[in-house]
Formats: C-alpha cells, sequence, structure tokens
C-alpha cells in the first residue's frame, strides 16, 4: 500500500496501487528498486505481490518516506520479509544489501537534512548555549575520562549549535526514524517549550498572595479539584504565543482555567495516606524508582568515597536509634537474617552537594535505613541527612540523624526528613534511573543496528520494534528538556549540574548488569536458589517491582531463545556472523566508546550471550522504561509526595524558621519542597511524560503484520504474545491478594506500572515496546 500524496499541497492521504507483473519474466522478487519522481515525499507502507507460483503471497514491509529522486544518489530499495543471516543471502541481492547499509551508515561529512537516513555518532555537544553567556555553557559529555557518555544521533558535521523555537521542532533524525502523524511531535515540543519558554512570567503573576509558596495543602489540591483561576491579561499572553489547542491539551483545560489537572492516583482515594511511613518505605518497592533499595549488610553504613579526598564519610547512624523498632531483635541479627534495607543516595551526591548548594537547591545527601516487619512491609527506622564540611571535603560530612515520631515538632522534623529524601530520590529517578539508564544508553544500539544489521538480519528484525520513536524523543530532550536552562534543570534538584551529574554516574554504569536478575543479586534483595521460580529467592517476598518484572525478564528471555533458535544451531554460526560481529564491536567501540575497555562486555562468541544481550536490550527499552517512566503522574503529579526541589536547610531551633515549623509545619513543608511555579511546570512534564499515544505498539505486538516470512519465527510470537497475556492475569489476581500490602498500600493504590496492555492517554500501566516518550 501506497500513502498517496496531492501534488499542489502537501497533505497525505492513505491509498493503494494495484499493478499487474510477469513472474516468468522477473522470476520470483526478493527485492525491489523505487524511485520518486514527483517532487513531493510520500510514505510507502508495504508491497504484496499476490499468487506467486510456487509461493503464493510475498510481502515487502516497507514503512518509509520516499523522497524525491534527486535527494538521493541511489533509487531506495525494499527487501521482502524474508531472513537471511549474511552468508546465506541469495547472491541477487548481497550487493543490494551491502549497498544498502553503506547508504545509512554515510560518509560522516556535512550537515544532515530532513531527507536523510543516515545513522552516526556524536558526544553530547548540544547542551550548552554559551553564546548567551557563561552561565549557559555547559561541559561536553562524552569523548573524555572526565565526562563519559553514551554516544547521540548526529546531526551536524562537528559542533552542534543551539536551535530556536521553530527549528527544534525538526532536528535532524534519520527520516524514518521522526514521530508518526498520531504522535503530534509539533504538540510535544510546543508543549514543553511553551512553558519553560514562555509562561513562566505568565505563571508567577497568578500566585499573587504569596507569589513562590503554596499556603496549605488545600491550596494545592485546588489544581485538580477545580484549577486556578486564570486573569485575562494573562491568557491574552498565552493565547498570542502558543496554539490554544496545544495548551489545552497540556492543561486539560476547562474553559479557561489552564491550571487544571487531572486528580493523581496517589491522592484519589485518601489525600493524606501518602504521609505514612509505611507509603513512604512501599513506593521504593512498588513506585517509580525501586531499583535502588537494597539490602544493608553491614552497620553502621560505610562510604565508598575516597577518605583521601572527602574524610570520614561512615554514617552516624547508631544502634540506638533504631534497636528500639527491629521487634525485639538486635542490628546483627536482623542483618544475618537479611532484614535490613538501605536507600543510600550519600556517595553519588556528596562529591556534587557543595556546588548544587550554591545555587538555588538547598538539600542533603541522604541514608534511610528500613527494616522488614513480619507482616512483610518495610519500616523506616532512621533518616541520615548529610552536608559537607563548611571547612573542606577533607574533613568528612556534618550529619543528622532523624527517627520517627508520630506527635509535636519532632514528627513535623521527620516529616521533612522524609521530604528531603523524596527530593533526592526524585532527582536520581529522573536523571540517572530514567534518562541516562534507559533513553541514553539505548540510543547507541539503535545507531549500530541501523548502521550493521541490514533489514534481511534476523536480530535486526528481532529488535527493531524496540528502537520506535527513541531518537526522536531523545533529540526532542536535548533541544527542550535537558539542556541548559531547560525544564529538567528547572525541576530537578541538580539545577545546572544535572547532565554533569548524569555523566559522573554513568561511570558505574555495567551493560550485564542490566540484566533485571543480575540487578536483584547485586543490590542484595535476591539470593540465588534453584527451588525457587526462575532460580532466583526473593528476600522481600512482596517486591511488586521484582515479582512482576522477573515474570516479564523471562518471559522475553525465552521469546528471544525461541526465536534466535531459528537462525544460530550453534555457536559457530555466531562467530561467523559478519554483521552481528560488526555490530558488537562498533557499539562496544563507538557507541558506548567511553566504556570499550571495560571486560565486562559480553564477547559475542555463543548463542547464550546473544540471547542474553538481546533480553537487556529489549528489557531496558521496554519494561524497565515502563516500570519508571509511567507512574510519574501517578506518584508525583502531586508534588507533596514526590517533592523535586528543596529551596531551605531544616530549620535550627532559636531561628523564625524554627518557630514557624512549631506554629505551622504543613506551611514549611510546602515552603521547602513545592514552590508554585515550579511545582505547576513539574507537574506539566510529568502529565505529558505519562501519556501513552494513541498509536503505542505494547510488548507482545508488531505494528507491521507481516513482519517476517518465517513460520517458526511467527508460531514464537504468537507464543510470547499468548504468555504475555497470562502474566497480565496473574498480575491482576496478585493485586486482589489483600495478604500482599505491598501491591496495595495505605493509598489503596494498585500497582499496575508492569501491566504490558494500556489504552492511549494517562493510565498508570502498559509497557510499550520501546522508550518513546
Amino acid at each position: 500500500m501506497i500513502k498517496n500524496f496531492i501534488f499542489y499541497a502537501i497533505v497525505f492521504l492513505p491509498g493503494s496501487n494495484t499493478f499487474d507483473w510477469d513472474n516468468e519474466e522477473i522470476g520470483t522478487p526478493g527485492a525491489f528498486l523505487i524511485r520518486n519522481n514527483h517532487h513531493s515525499e510520500f510514505y510507502l507502507k508495504s508491497l504484496t505481490l499476490e499468487d506467486v507460483p510456487s509461493h503464493g503471497v510475498i510481502h515487502f514491509p516497507c514503512n518509509s518516506w520516499v523522497y524525491p529522486a534527486s535527494k538521493y544518489q541511489n533509487d531506495r530499495v525494499f527487501f521482502s520479509n524474508k531472513t537471511y543471516l549474511p552468508a546465506e543471502t541469495p547472491i541477487s541481492l548481497l550487493k543490494y544489501r551491502e549497498e544498502e547499509l553503506e547508504n545509512l551508515r554515510g560518509d560522516g561529512k556535512g550537515q544532515l537534512q530532513e531527507w536523510d537516513r543516515v545513522y552516526d555518532y556524536e558526544v553530547y555537544n548540544d547542551l550548552g548555549n554559551p553564546d548567551k553567556g557563561p552561565q549557559h555553557a555547559r561541559p561536553v559529555l562524552g569523548g573524555s575520562t572526565e565526562y563519559p557518555y553514551p554516544r547521540r544521533g548526529r546531526t551536524d558535521p562537528k559542533y552542534e549549535s543551539r536551535l530556536n523555537l521553530a527549528l527544534s521542532l525538526n532536528i535532524y533524525v534519520p527520516r524514518d526514524e521522526r514521530f508518526g502523524h498520531l504522535k503530534l511531535a509539533d504538540f510535544l515540543s510546543y508543549a514543553l517549550k511553551s512553558i519553560v519558554q514562555v509562561l513562566k512570567p505568565e505563571f508567577e503573576s497568578i500566585f499573587d498572595k504569596t507569589p513562590n509558596e503554596f499556603d496549605s495543602f488545600e491550596d494545592v489540591l485546588k489544581l485538580y479539584e477545580g484549577g486556578l483561576e486564570v486573569p485575562e491579561g494573562v491568557v491574552k499572553v498565552i493565547r498570542d504565543n502558543v496554539p490554544l489547542e496545544m495548551l489545552k491539551e497540556i492543561f486539560r483545560t476547562d474553559g479557561e482555567r489552564f491550571l487544571k489537572f487531572p486528580l493523581p492516583q496517589v491522592i484519589a482515594v485518601d489525600k493524606f495516606a501518602w504521609r505514612t511511613d509505611e507509603e513512604f518505605a512501599r513506593e521504593m518497592l512498588a513506585g517509580i524508582n525501586p531499583v535502588m533499595i537494597r539490602s544493608l549488610e553491614e552497620f553502621p553504613p560505610a562510604s565508598k568515597l575516597d577518605p583521601k579526598v572527602y574524610g570520614d564519610q561512615t554514617s552516624t547512624i547508631t544502634k540506638e536509634h533504631i534497636e528500639s523498632n527491629l521487634e525485639g531483635h538486635t542490628i546483627n541479627e536482623v542483618i544475618i537474617e537479611r532484614k535490613l534495607f538501605i536507600l543510600d543516595h550519600h556517595d553519588a551526591l556528596m562529591p556534587y552537594l557543595r556546588r548544587i548548594n550554591s545555587t538555588s537547591t538547598k538539600t542533603y545527601a541522604s541514608r534511610t535505613l528500613l527494616f522488614l516487619q513480619k507482616n512483610g512491609t518495610l519500616k523506616p527506622l532512621a533518616i541520615e541527612l548529610s552536608l559537607p564540611h563548611p571547612e573542606g571535603d577533607q574533613h568528612g560530612a556534618i550529619s543528622k540523624v532523624f527517627v520517627p515520631e508520630e506527635k509535636g515538632v519532632e514528627n513535623s522534623l521527620w516529616q521533612l526528613a522524609k521530604g528531603y529524601v523524596g527530593v533526592v530520590d526524585s532527582g536520581y529517578h529522573q536523571l540517572i534511573s530514567h534518562w541516562l539508564h534507559t533513553h541514553a544508553v539505548i540510543e547507541p544500539f539503535i545507531i549500530a543496528t541501523n548502521r550493521q544489521l541490514s533489514v534481511l538480519h534476523p536480530i535486526y528484525k528481532l529488535l527493531h520494534p524496540h528502537y520506535r520513536d527513541t531518537m526522536n524523543i531523545n533529540a526532542l530532550g536535548r533541544q527542550i528538556l535537558i539542556n541548559a536552562g531547560g525544564a529538567l534543570e528547572v525541576t530537578v534538584f541538580t539545577s545546572k549540574y544535572s547532565m554533569e551529574f548524569s555523566s559522573m554516574l554513568y561511570k558505574d554504569w555495567v551493560f550485564p548488569e542490566q540484566a533485571l536478575p543480575q540487578d536483584l543479586l547485586k543490590r542484595g534483595v535476591a539470593v540465588k536458589d534453584s527451588s525457587c521460580p526462575h532460580g532466583l529467592k526473593l528476600l522481600i517476598e512482596d517486591y511488586p517491582f521484582a515479582v512482576d518484572g522477573l515474570e516479564i525478564w523471562f518471559a522475553i528471555k525465552t521469546w528471544v531463545q525461541d526465536y534466535c533458535s531459528v537462525y544460530y544451531k550453534d555457536d559457530e554460526s555466531i562467530k561467523k556472523d559478519a554483521e552481528l560481529q560488526s555490530w558488537w564491536k562498533e557499539l562496544r567501540e563507538k557507541g558506548h566508546g567511553d566504556k570499550k575497555e571495560e571486560i565486562w562486555w559480553p564477547k559475542m562468541q555463543t548463542r547464550e550471550e546473544l540471547i542474553e544481550t538481546c533480553t537487556i536490550i529489549i528489557w531496558i527499552a521496554s519494561a524497565l522504561h515502563a516500570a519508571i517512566n509511567f507512574g510519574q503522574y501517578p506518584y508525583g503529579g502531586y508534588p507533596p509526595n514526590r517533592p523535586a526541589i528543596s529551596s531551605k536547610l531544616v530549620p535550627e531551633k532559636g531561628t523564625p524558621e524554627y518557630d514557624e515549623l512549631l506554629a505551622n509545619p504543613d506551611k514549611t513543608y510546602l515552603k521547602t519542597f513545592t514552590s508554585q511555579f515550579k511545582a505547576v511546570l513539574g507537574i506539566s512534564l510529568v502529565e505529558i511524560l505519562s501519556r501513552h499515544s494513541s498509536d503505542e505498539v505494547y510488548l507482545g505486538q508488531r505494528d507491521t503484520e507481516n513482519w517476517t516470512s518465517d513460520a517458526e519465527a511467527l508460531e514464537a510470537f504468537a507464543k510470547f504474545g499468548k504468555k504475555i497475556e497470562d502474566i497480565e492475569e496473574g498480575m491482576k489476581r496478585m493485586n486482589n491478594d489483600e495478604k500482599l500490602r505491598n501491591r496495595y498500600g495505605p493509598v489503596k493504590m494498585p500497582y499496575t506500572l508492569l501491566y504490558p496492555s494500556s489504552e492511549g492517554g494517562l493510565t498508570g500501566r502498559g509497557i510499550p515496546n520501546s522508550v518513546s516518550i
């Protein structure tokens, strides 16, 4: 089917063309060439040949934009849906297979244009805008030992420059990587750019009573219950700068009430259950950053920071702080029984904390200790908040320890301490767990796959669905989210050091440890046990992310194993696959080039290495991203529950701030963590990022029915799809089991983030195939 185009206006309409052909003269085609002699591009969906002698129907899935012939050096080529390893390619197709890969690799020269299809690598040299002044300069990430980073897709030949609003909507990515029409790339771009660049002063003018703060939790709830009145003058400015329909979508408007949002699930049933200690701890297992908690194996918690540089960073939490809450056990007993856990944001943050606190942010490095109770829930025992020593890093940290209290100022201080933990965890989630560990690390795989694996290659066919829209969303992110002055710098506590901070944490990234079983073992929340499902025993049995994630992980691995077994019968076939070896070599040496010397990279010499590698790639792009991303609004759409910025330190006795804490602890909490403008901006962003597009393709699905002609592969994929459906039904049954308290919690919010299926919109569930938002 060809999507027809109009000759005198760029308006695209679906359609089809039918033609006759002579099989005896042509033979059985494995590819066809096409030339566009018109002035406009068209989208070629597919070509189907029917009644082919000895073959029946031959499908040619295309899914590609074809530009006028003047834009290409060669005619476009499209292959049938047959699959060939390089050495098995029919001689008549071999030339076209190799030439197509050469076209996609490009020559590394010149600025790439809209119609180009070139995949190439570049460092992150487009985040800053030094022409606007030194405050807009940012370090280049990637290509150095100081700032290592995964590579991104290249656009300009040398140094990337910042683009203005209009141009940023059309930043280069290979044409077939761009969003489809239903994805509404323009809307997404305008939405985020508008909030940051146009609406900031207008928003701030709305909050005229106390311009930078909410006065009470009831004030925050107005954002969902009735919205905030927007003065007509402000409405006019907004109308003049941003298309009204886009604003209505961004803010889910009701008439002129631009600032009205859907009610986040975390407060849908109970407006204050989020403040309980049980919910605070539960979200470490079933919230949006459930990949950080680990077993505590020594007490007090130690630091891995260099003592010659940072002094003594050992925790100041003592047994006196926590032993009264261990159900009669001693610290040594609960460590031996592996019932003591920690959420540790100390070492990662401490080297940057002095610089971060020199901005408007005022926050702490944190350690949170938790105890696994008999009922299967976690109880917070103590929170340690630490600052760099005022006389220099070499003197160690200045720390305060807070313990749970139910009444009085001690309870108010405990609530503040939990808020600071939320700030640090929220920033780590957004920059590391989300951006770095899914978006950024997967892009080099996309580039390497398209440069080195032909569309005829079985591993290309396996991985391609898991790359959909990622390069486009990452390119937009560099222009409007993670750039200097972008939305993340405004809404995350790390401010202008955000991306530099993520570079430091990339140093710790290890590809094999991205496998869920390895991650759980490394964090000490699981042990190997052959008597348990999948050979792993979870130390926290009711750990929703881990329980559901392991089901998804092993379903993916079984599918990958079944699929790869169709094409690779032994290890020797892996070693002899020239394209596969070139793909893996380039991925390591260029895509993740700053880690090319690491010894932990798989050698890609065995079938097991290939299966594990592809499973990790699919896991990162699908289930891991879904678990990290689509709960952002359900949990973080209510900023007091997931504060992202803190502007004040803990009040000291004898200060006016301490007196205010005594008199009005809720106002102190809100003044510390929830400024009005940044809260509204943050809510707007996480609402957009938490939405599924209406054309989303979910795990166990393909957007092209005839993606392969191999019956064994199709059968294996059908089995995978059925397994995914069965897993979802099992998740639903667990969510109805009242004994599993961590799946529901005090907020009465079932864990659905790893339900594979979803509809479009703000659902808090669904596993898209790819990092698509």
